[in-house]
């Protein structure tokens, strides 16, 4: 069986020795860059940023969650961390190891701590393997176990997830949305890693089957130590999981704060927008809420605007804001916004509200 980590309380808490932890993961200056061509001889014409430059640490048995509009670049920051994509500026070090400096066969050694559970679980996994072998298959490529231990294994994996055994040699197109992401999390969960990036696992699936897929990613956190970089566009659902949240823009974290501090008062301009498109459960709270109606398109990542990345649409925008891009500050204990309303000539601005 796995056994979790002894974990005492909360992992960003102060250790009896006075000594704080490292993160388990360490990211500085991430950027993934695409490069664009054009011309019959194709030559390189610019790039896309699609992450430009992303720094957070999330503490060990945490969820980090990181939201934003499609395009953003969240599932390529997810992607670059675990060098699916090569990245091309920045550091990430996962349990102190520095994944972007060490060469790909040490980069395989390492693979078994970190794991990604995508976002359609139908294209993620090989039609034409069964669910046993799918499971089973990093135990096959990264252990020495005999074809009984694992078996043996794959069972157990199952049971964690909630599949039943006999399922084991049926196939990805006999099973509901929510089974097969169930098996893309066991086939996670089969090298023990200590960090998984969920890259929007609730996207493709039923609203009904949403909430069952979270609390098995909850239960398998506490029980196993896990820790979690949660990608998704649906805030509800990141308030529910995350510890902290992480809002990106345009391939930058414009604001990074604890769950409650962000969703209680936003204070980048596009967090306010964004949260404020959160629809509240209570019919008179909801009647009383306002909200706050970009205008405009996203510019392109390939073609950023000159100084602050969301100037071309907030609703606050000042001269500098077109001139300079801010710089991600911490304005409050463990809460860092990208803004030039926090910068020190106008840390007395009263951001607008979302709700």
């Amino acid at each position: 069986m796995l056994e979790a980590p002894n974990l005492s309380g909360s992992a960003s808490s102060t250790a009896p020795t006075g000594h704080t932890p490292a993160p388990m993961v360490q990211v500085r200056g991430l950027k993934m860059h695409f490069p664009t061509y054009a011309g019959l001889l194709r030559r390189r014409s610019g790039e896309i940023k699609a992450v430009d430059g992303v720094s957070f640490d999330i503490p060990a048995g945490e969820t980090l969650g990181l939201v934003g509009e499609s395009g953003c670049g969240k599932s390529t920051c997810g992607r670059a961390m675990l060098r699916l994509y090569e990245p091309t500026a920045g550091q990430v070090i996962i349990d102190g190891q520095d994944v972007t400096a060490v060469r790909p066969e040490a980069l395989r050694q390492l693979r078994p701590n970190m794991q990604m559970v995508f976002q359609d679980p139908q294209a993620s996994l090989n039609p034409r393997m069964s669910v046993a072998a799918i499971v089973g298959e990093p135990l096959v490529e990264h252990t020495k176990l005999s074809k009984a231990e694992q078996l043996a294994r794959t069972y157990e994996l199952m049971d964690q997830v909630g599949l039943n055994r006999n399922f084991a040699h049926r196939y990805p197109h006999e099973f509901s949305g929510g089974q097969r992401q169930r098996i893309g999390i066991a086939r996670a969960l089969a090298l023990n890693p200590k960090f998984i990036v969920c890259d929007e696992p609730i996207a493709a699936l039923d609203v009904s089957i949403q909430a069952q897929v979270v609390n098995l990613l909850e239960n398998l956190q506490q029980r196993l130590g896990l820790t979690y970089l949660f990608i998704s566009h649906d805030l509800s659902m990141v308030r529910h999981i995350a510890n902290r949240v992480a809002v990106m823009y345009l391939g930058r974290i414009v604001e990074l704060a604890h769950r409650d501090a962000l969703y209680n008062k936003p204070l980048h301009p596009y967090s306010q927008a964004l949260l404020s498109a959160v629809p509240e459960p209570d019919p008179q709270t909801e009647s009383r809420r306002q909200r706050i109606v970009l205008t405009g398109d996203v510019p392109s990542p390939a073609n950023p605007p000159k100084g602050c990345a969301f100037s071309t649409r907030c609703p606050q925008a000042m001269a500098q804001c077109h001139v300079s891009a801010p710089v991600l500050t911490e304005v409050e204990p463990g809460r860092q916004v990208s803004c030039h309303l926090y910068s020190n000539n106008h840390l007395t601005a009263e951001p607008t509200a979302a709700h």
